[in-house]
């Protein structure tokens, strides 16, 4: 029923607003087909809010749904997604906002297209054949570029171009191959091989300019994306623009944003190289005549010392300790030299004073029988007997005329 107001009788905002939520809630659910331009979740928050694009009108809405409905689609939801929905649409009377909440979602026509193809890229992901760990560095100057794109394509251009720009002296071993239709992945999979197989090709890039999703599905088929995970040369991929992704993408060594951006990639910029090239000389040098600086400031330090500015001074300041020596030394051996001659005058007095030659100079002689035995008593020796006497100049032969014994005393 239609509100009845005038000039004297207006309707406050909150009628109003009541009022159309009443009519919006009359509509009751609908089936809306559109484009996801816009997903957003919110950590904490059960609801995710999207927006709704339509694919020919520049006109968009508002749309929420359960976490659960959200997480539950197999493929995940992605922004770009064609879908379906059933939705009630709801007004927010506080807000002044309409919304369509969400009870189920359909993805169709390019949603479904989406939707393979990331089936197809969960499935090579739980294969590894995107794993971080298999990217291969790109040489820092190849020696020759393989560029796989189609004849007399922008590509082209401005990655050979850009390429000469930043690396005059570079070299190209360039395949064309159709970048869309149903002939691309055969060709672009054949010039891949050849280029592969090729020893003087470092790195190869696979160029092409944006394009819709249906355009870019050979950068995405499986075949394809096999070829490149065996290749054994460095693979760069340039395909669309940077909001493209094929799966190619993510095979690839290393993605590239567009064609130019690959040019930068494989490349370094000859200027940026001089420079650094520069910079490293003079921080060579500059390191050493540092390292001159201070051995020669080491050697300085040594020459300066007076050991080394005049050598005998060590010899000279050790002349007086060696003549002290010498002759404490001399000292010490006449000293010793002394003591040894008195201790052998005194030993020479003492055997002098034990030989029987000393007794024998004081008026003593030795009696020795015709055997030459000493005779020590009257009883040795025999009357008449030959005997010899020994004195301190020579020896006495004699015979003996009488024995006497002498007397005892009692």
């Amino acid at each position: 029923m239609a509100l009845e107001t005038s000039l004297e009788t207006p309707a406050p905002v909150r009628q109003i607003a009541n009022a159309i939520a009443g009519w919006v809630d009359r509509l009751g659910a609908v089936w809306v087909e559109g484009q996801v331009a816009q997903v957003s979740r919110r950590p904490g928050v059960n609801t995710v809010f999207m927006t709704l694009r339509d694919t020919v009108a520049d006109i968009s809405i508002p749309v929420t749904c359960s976490r659960t409905l959200f997480d539950g689609l197999n493929p995940p939801l992605v922004e770009g997604a064609s879908v379906v929905l059933h939705a009630k649409p709801s007004y927010y009377a506080n807000r002044g906002s309409m919304s369509l909440y969400a009870r189920e979602i359909r993805m169709v026509g390019l949603g479904e297209l989406l939707a393979r193809l990331e089936r197809r890229r969960q499935l090579l992901a739980a294969e590894g054949l995107f794993a971080p760990e298999l990217k291969r560095p790109l040489p820092f100057l190849p020696g020759r570029v393989g560029l796989v794109t189609a004849p007399n394509s922008a590509a082209e251009r401005d990655v050979v171009e850009n390429a000469r720009r930043r690396w005059p002296a570079v070299e190209f071993e360039i395949l064309h191959a159709a970048m869309q239709g149903p002939r691309a992945c055969a060709e672009v999979m054949e010039a891949l091989d050849r280029l592969d197989r090729n020893p003087d090709v470092d790195v190869i890039v696979i160029a092409r300019g944006g394009g819709s999703v249906e355009d870019l599905l050979p950068f995405s088929d499986e075949a394809l994306i096999r070829a490149v995970h065996q290749a054994r040369t460095p693979v760069v991929s340039a395909i669309g623009h940077e909001p493209d992704q094929p799966l190619l993408d993510l095979v690839a060594d290393v993605r590239a944003s567009t064609p130019t951006d690959a040019a930068k990639l494989v490349v370094p910029d000859v200027a940026d190289v001089i420079r650094g090239v520069a910079w490293s000389r003079d921080r060579i040098r500059s390191s050493l005549e540092a390292w001159l600086a201070r051995e020669q400031s080491g050697l300085d330090a040594l020459r300066s010392r007076p050991v080394l500015a005049d050598p005998r001074t060590l010899i000279d300041a050790r002349v007086d300790d060696i003549a002290l020596l010498r002759d404490r030394a001399r000292r010490t051996l006449g000293h010793a030299l002394d003591r040894a001659a008195d201790d052998l005058v005194h030993q020479r007095a003492r055997a002098r004073a034990l030989s029987p030659l000393a007794t024998l100079q004081r008026g003593y002689a030795v009696l020795q029988d015709a055997d030459g035995h000493v005779v020590t008593s009257v009883g040795g020796v025999a009357a008449k007997a030959r005997v010899s006497v020994r004195v301190a100049d020579g020896r006495i032969h004699a015979t003996t005329t009488k024995i006497e014994p002498e007397e005892t005393h009692g």
